[in-house]
């Protein structure tokens, strides 16, 4: 069962990705990850920010969306959290797999 639901914001793209657009989706995963962590949770499960009707690229957002958390995870050694990437589509999970190397 779910304890906690984080809601993010990602950007909306109407139109080329720009560094902001990129940057903020970016903070999205690392905020849910530190939230995440300050509530002691050692699970946190993610759905594909930012894509389908908000406009990001599928496969631009997989790619921050992996190194965010893996950046992230990096950054933070000593905090155990199982990070789920739940995706919408056989599109979605084809551009994870191999980010993830599934």
């Amino acid at each position: 069962p779910c304890r906690y639901v984080l809601h993010t914001v990602g950007p909306i793209v109407t139109g080329r990705v720009t560094a902001r657009d990129r940057a903020l989706l970016a903070s999205c995963y690392c905020a849910c990850l530190t939230k995440a962590a300050e509530a002691g949770l050692k699970s946190i499960a993610f759905c594909c920010i930012s894509t389908g009707v908000f406009g990001f690229p599928q496969k631009e957002a997989a790619s921050i969306a992996v190194a965010s958390v893996r950046r992230w995870l990096n950054e933070h050694p000593d905090i155990p959290m199982t990070v789920v990437f739940n995706v919408f589509s056989e599109t979605d999970e084809s551009l994870y797999r191999p980010l993830l190397g599934l």
